[in-house]
């Protein structure tokens, strides 16, 4: 037989929801004060891009999350104050998607201040794009850079979906709307627009990088094909000046800013407790080369398409 509960149980159910919401509430007020970018007197700002770098913010849950590329432009813009006197972008990063990747790029070169990256683990693909936008760039000699190259890659399988007996009924308005699907033969035509689409993205990231880090022809060839480099590598192309790590970053820039005794700002991405648990169960594995153009603008490739570009 179903029995009331008594007014103590309910006392303590409530107590019980309280106390949640009140610990929910303490992560909140934690985040937000850890990510609360003060910049107060002279200092140098640091700037993380970790993660794989989109305006999207996926990622798991106390897991490797995307670089929010929205995030990373604010503090670029909070960097401007004038008691910043240089900047430290701290990377680690196998890339991203190339709009997100392109605008931290051109934001920094608007920098009116001295600028280093410093390459933890990996600063590859688009990671390096931004890397190679900063006056002087900083690796360990074991870091994973360049990786300069696109690839475009997808599963078929409407031959196994016709053996099974499941029709592609193909109805387009655009001759090429559905290309790239899994569920059809990419044709010679398609394949020859999307290599063209490839080769268009792969000069001008290997432009930008010959023209920021003043490369000859040599080694213009070296990175053209796509390899990764180790820090030690790298530094004999001219993908990196200097073999070191943060504090050696630091202390360069400080040297560059004029700022010898200028205290330490580390930027974080700011996060709202909404933020954190709606990202919980998303995406956030990138495999290495897979940066640039991960989410290339859907104007010949649709969101239907399971074809992605990527560097």
């Amino acid at each position: 037989m179903y029995q009331k509960p008594k007014p103590k149980s309910r006392k303590k159910i409530f107590l019980v929801i309280l106390i949640i919401i009140g610990l929910m509430f303490l992560i909140y007020a934690a985040t937000k004060a850890a990510t609360k970018n003060k910049v107060i007197n002279s200092t140098i700002a640091v700037i993380p891009v970790k993660g794989v770098i989109s305006f999207s913010n996926s990622g798991l849950l106390f897991q490797q999350s995307n670089a929010n590329a929205q995030s990373i432009l604010d503090n670029i813009e909070k960097a401007k104050s004038k008691n910043v006197k240089a900047v430290v972008f701290e990377i680690d990063s196998p890339g991203g998607t190339v709009v997100a990747s392109k605008e931290i790029a051109e934001a920094i070169r608007k920098l009116d201040k001295p600028t280093v990256s410093v390459i933890r683990e990996t600063g590859a693909s688009g990671a390096y794009w931004i890397a190679a936008s900063t006056d002087k760039i900083v690796a360990d000699d074991l870091s994973i850079t360049g990786s300069i190259g696109v690839i475009s890659s997808y599963l078929e399988f409407y031959e196994f979906l016709d053996k099974n007996g499941v029709k592609y009924n193909r109805l387009v308005a655009g001759k090429y709307k559905d290309m790239g699907s899994p569920f059809k033969d990419l044709s010679d035509e398609e394949r020859d627009i999307l290599q063209k689409k490839l080769d268009l993205i792969h000069e001008i990231f290997i432009d930008y990088v010959k023209e920021r880090r003043n490369l000859t022809d040599v080694e213009v060839n070296k990175i053209r094909t796509g390899e990764f480099f180790l820090g030690r590598e790298a530094k004999d192309i001219h993908l990196i000046d200097y073999i070191g790590n943060k504090e050696f970053a630091i202390e360069l820039a400080k040297n560059m800013g004029d700022a010898e005794n200028a205290r330490i700002t580390e930027f974080r991405e700011k996060r709202t407790l909404l933020d954190i648990f709606s990202s919980y169960g998303a995406e956030t594995f990138y495999y290495m080369g897979r940066g640039i153009g991960a989410e290339l603008a859907d104007v010949n490739i649709n969101k239907e398409s399971s074809v992605q570009l990527v560097t």
